[in-house]
């Protein structure tokens, strides 16, 4: 009956106390870490797709912004004397119908006048007020102890806030002083001294009826025709004539025509076209696989949704050939959500209107043509992207989720561990104690054995 209870209680069963107790923790601990880590490594994979997608939308928002800024859609223009005129194209120039020809009568010039020689540039010029005018409006220019040299005269005109500048320059063993206006003939002036200044002072006035400054070159605008209509202008880089063409003008030379026209890319615009459509695939999926996941990224859908929208979205005003839309160009959504390109109707397009195409990635820019009556594609897409990634957008409000589920689930984690921790102690001191009154059951067991084996043996004899 003895032996019966003992093997009950596993007296002499060898328990292994550490591994039970090892076991024991275990069984508590990893089903709940595992737990955690499968969360955690999910949350990963959405914080990945997530930055994988955020980065195909910027990188291709950016991409296609930097090649119009760069003019690789841009009509290109093209001049017959380069020496004369010179030509660079701007958003909105229409090639197919653009020639012109350019007569350069005079460039613009700006007003300068310059001194006699001085000895000393430090040395005193005498004291008193000037008036220095441009085009009706009066500057004071004061002189006195304080900045009595040329360089203080110098220094007082740039001070001014006038437009026109003084520079001092070696001349001859002196020096001089050199006054330079704003280009055009607007930017004429007069600098004159003033009643009760030192008399010497005249001898840096110009106009009004005496001085001794030189004119070294009087204002002029610049006089042009384009077609055989005359245009004036006050700079010799004329942007507002002919739209989406920037001209300079270098030299002049009446009576000699300079022949300007432009060329359009269409081999890069058909490129372009097609990059489009591949690239805009190649983010749809990363989007795809981004929001096909369980959890926050879902709401990329609403992302998904608005960059669907650029295929219908009105993008230049109408050219009167109907072309405003990429689809009107051949590009279409399939029913998986990808583009795919027509090549017979992007070429038709192009004999139709090869400027309305070219519009759709380089719209014309003026008072009537805005980012809001043609956005083009590239701003379209900024738009988009802009609104995503900024405060509180659908990507932000994304990532923001996901950093907070990583940082709970973190806590989670280290609060599982320091309870399992907890546990695994509080299991070790109870079978610590177990082991220690099975020890003394044990002893007790063998003791009762020997009185036993003892007892036995008197009866027996």
């Amino acid at each position: 009956m003895v032996s019966s209870i003992a093997n009950s209680l596993g007296f002499g069963s060898g328990i292994d106390i550490k591994q039970l107790v090892t076991d024991l923790s275990n069984a508590s601990r990893e089903p709940k870490i595992t737990r955690l880590s499968t969360l955690t490594q999910q949350n990963q994979s959405r914080i990945s797709a997530l930055a994988q997608a955020r980065a195909d939308l910027e990188g291709f928002a950016d991409s296609l912004s930097q090649m119009i800024d760069d003019g690789a859609l841009r009509s290109t223009p093209s001049v017959s004397n380069d020496s004369i005129l010179g030509a660079n194209a701007r958003a909105g120039l229409h090639a197919d119908s653009f020639a012109a020809t350019v007569v350069v009568n005079q460039l613009a010039r700006a007003q300068t006048t310059y001194s006699g020689i001085v000895a000393d540039r430090a040395a005193p010029i005498g004291t008193g007020t000037m008036t220095l005018t441009v085009g009706g409006v009066a500057k004071t220019i004061t002189i006195d102890g304080s900045n009595d040299s040329l360089d203080g005269l110098a220094k007082a005109i740039n001070a001014s806030g006038s437009g026109v500048t003084a520079s001092i320059v070696a001349d001859d063993g002196g020096y001089r002083i050199i006054l330079k206006g704003a280009t055009g003939a607007a930017g004429g002036f007069t600098l004159t001294a003033d009643a009760g200044s030192d008399p010497a002072l005249s001898s840096f006035a110009y106009g009004g009826g005496g001085g001794g400054m030189t004119l070294g070159q009087s204002a002029a605008n610049a006089e042009f025709t384009i077609d055989g209509v005359a245009f004036s202008r006050a700079s010799n880089i004329v942007d507002d004539v002919v739209p989406g063409l920037s001209l300079t003008l270098k030299k002049a030379a009446p009576g000699e025509p300079v022949d300007i026209g432009a060329s359009r890319p269409l081999d890069m615009i058909r490129q372009t076209v097609g990059d489009f459509v591949a690239v805009y695939n190649q983010m749809k999926a990363s989007l795809q696989s981004a929001s096909s996941l369980s959890g926050s990224t879902a709401s990329l859908r609403e992302l998904e949704r608005e960059l669907a929208g650029l295929v219908s979205k009105v993008l230049t005003s109408d050219s009167g050939s109907g072309i405003t839309r990429l689809t009107d160009i051949g590009i279409s959504t399939t029913k998986d959500g990808l583009l795919k390109l027509d090549n017979a109707a992007l070429e038709k397009a192009l004999e139709k209107d090869a400027g309305a195409v070219e519009a759709l990635f380089n719209p014309r820019r003026d008072a009537t043509h805005t980012t809001e009556t043609d956005p083009g594609i590239a701003f379209a897409l900024d738009a988009i992207r802009d609104k995503a990634i900024a405060k509180n957008g659908v990507i932000d409000r994304i990532s923001t989720a996901l950093s907070d589920r990583s940082k709970s689930l973190a806590d989670q984690l280290d609060k599982v561990e320091k309870r399992e921790e907890t546990y695994r102690a509080r299991l070790e001191k109870q079978y610590g104690s177990l082991d220690a009154k099975l020890a003394a059951l044990k002893a007790t067991q063998s003791y009762l054995e020997q009185q036993i084996e003892i007892w036995n043996n008197q009866y027996k004899s």
